[in-house]
């Protein structure tokens, strides 16, 4: 069987299980989010934090409570990073520097998971489970709750109420995140990766050298890291260690969790708003730019050129022999046009097409099928930009879902769309401008451009992976990025929020004869176009300089 046939059974395959969880799994999801029901352990948890889960939220209040719990996690995670070196289960690692525990919490409380340390060096048994495992957890909660709260914007009328925050978040967790991963992590386990408290030993030699190794409870974390989105690895190798990853049944397995829940919101979606069918719509818009994406990554890496590639049987610099082109593929489109960042390759060794394709997949906004609740709200907001553009065409007021898009909710999109681009291309260019960012690059020319760039797409979309060959761990980028990675995750929400009240407060508009269907196919395909017209003019200089010069210069 030759690489290529291999690689499109496993697509299809992945295709198959995702089309058979996405009803279920989503209809559970709208039930959970619906129901005025409170589990036991969930009563428990709201009187810990004294909060009323029947008490309806308006916009600005939801966000406060988002903006206050996020504040809390981000300084109760530094300070454990901290005092790591006091902490028992430590392994005898020391705490960890400020600039770096800056960044770390920003990181994991932003669902961005950017590293610039090595795991497996630097982080004990009580912060990887206590602390990082904890927000993984809990991040993915933050935004599958505001991706409810925007969806009953618009399936409510006439009030500004959008639920509760602290009852979205329990639930999200408790009912949601928690069952999944305690099922997946046993099939991790069964496949091979490893789950235990075990100290650092030796391993043997290595190089003339002792090779030593900490155990941990790696499959727990791995299972969570790739369902909510999260991607932060145990070990500096991530996805691509045999402890983490071990063989390609589970490679396919973490690659389903990391796309099931953001494509299953769509029906939830649907569900919530009494209309399966736009449910239908968005999630065709998100596996057309997803398969896209896919077919042409495999394409650009199977590509022969040149005898080394011809020998390999394509670009396998960088990727597992254990998992192939095909399976590094697969993997690397669905964790960067997800919030994942997860690697079971290095994207620097991709080829000069093929990095760009990584890159351009989280400046789209991760929306393909996106992060595990910001997926759904960035689709939505270009759902409604679509829907504003084509009633410029036709000279009247857009209508989405039964409510008007006025002044007010172009704006509030409009300035969604606009704070991760600045980010991007602001920290990108000051980076490039001082002397010292640049003495952190591996490489020079388009390829160093394109690790710098790749750096903050990263971290300002919430993604965390890394280019590979940046040297981040110092205290200009672990600080800059920090500050991106806190600003791409909580600004969006501010507007997201905004846009949802908005909503909420209308009265629904009557469909007549001249309401444009966003239920057909004719609109998915606009949203594509709208989605990649305004990257492509937003990123396209920047990519032009980076991957674009390399690709066409090999």
């Amino acid at each position: 069987m030759s690489p290529q046939v291999a690689g499109l059974l496993q697509l299809t395959a992945l295709i198959a299980a995702l089309a058979l969880a996405y009803r279920p799994l989503g209809d559970y999801m709208a039930r959970v989010y619906s129901s005025e029901k409170n589990y036991r352990a969930e009563k428990w948890i709201y009187k810990a934090v004294g909060a009323n889960p029947a008490a309806e939220m308006r916009w600005p209040a939801y966000l406060r409570a988002v903006l206050a719990f996020s504040a809390v996690s981000v300084l109760f995670l530094y300070l454990m990073q901290r005092a790591q070196g006091s902490l028992p289960g430590s392994l005898g690692f020391s705490s960890i520097d400020p600039d770096q525990a800056f960044n770390t919490a920003a990181s994991f409380v932003a669902n961005t998971n950017w590293q610039s340390y090595y795991g497996e060096q630097a982080m004990g048994h009580v912060v990887q489970t206590g602390g990082l495992a904890v927000q993984n957890f809990l991040s993915a909660a933050v935004g599958m709750a505001v991706a409810v709260a925007l969806v009953r914007g618009f399936a409510r009328s006439r009030t500004g109420e959008l639920g509760n925050f602290w009852a979205d978040l329990v639930r999200g967790v408790v009912r949601i995140l928690l069952p999944i991963s305690v099922i997946g992590a046993i099939v991790l386990v069964a496949c091979g990766a490893i789950q235990n408290f075990s100290g650092i030993h030796e391993v043997g030699q290595f190089m003339g050298g002792t090779q030593e190794w900490n155990g941990g409870a790696v499959a727990s974390q791995e299972v969570i890291k790739e369902l909510g989105t999260n991607g932060g690895g145990y070990f500096n190798a991530n996805s691509s260690h045999p402890f983490e990853n071990p063989n390609p049944l589970s490679n396919l397995f973490e690659i389903f969790l990391i796309l099931l829940i953001p494509f299953a919101l769509t029906r939830t979606f649907g569900r919530m708003v009494g209309s399966l069918k736009q449910g239908y719509a968005i999630l065709g818009a998100m596996a057309v730019i997803w398969i896209g994406f896919t077919a042409l990554m495999m394409w650009t890496e199977f590509a022969h050129r040149g005898p080394a590639f011809e020998i390999a049987g394509g670009a396998m610099e960088g990727k597992e022999t254990r998992f192939g082109i095909a399976g590094s593929s697969i993997f690397a489109v669905a964790t960067t046009l997800t919030s994942t960042g997860a690697v079971n390759s290095f994207h620097s060794s991709y080829t000069g097409f093929g990095g760009g394709i990584t890159m351009l997949g989280m400046q789209l906004g991760e929306i393909a099928p996106g992060g595990v609740g910001s997926g759904l709200y960035g689709m939505l907001i270009m759902a409604i930009i679509a829907v504003f553009i084509a009633g410029l065409m036709v000279g009247r007021t857009p209508e989405y879902l039964g409510k008007k898009i006025g002044t007010r909710q172009i704006k509030l999109a409009a300035c969604y769309i606009l704070v991760t681009p600045a980010l991007v291309l602001g920290f990108t260019a000051v980076a490039m401008a001082l002397p010292t960012p640049a003495d952190s690059m591996t490489n020079a020319g388009a390829h160093g451009f394109s690790e710098i760039l790749y750096a903050y797409t990263s971290g300002a979309n919430n993604n965390g992976s890394a280019f590979a060959g940046l040297n981040a761990d110092t205290q200009w980028f672990n600080t800059t990025i920090g500050i991106a990675m806190l600003l791409g995750r909580f600004l969006p929400m501010v507007f997201v929020l905004a846009l949802a009240g908005s909503l909420a407060e209308q009265k629904p508009v009557p469909e007549t004869a001249g309401t444009l269907r966003t239920d057909k196919p004719l609109y998915a395909g606009l949203l594509v176009g709208t989605i990649l017209i305004i990257t492509g003019l937003t990123y396209f200089p920047a990519l032009a300089l980076g991957p674009l010069a390399e690709g066409l210069a090999s």
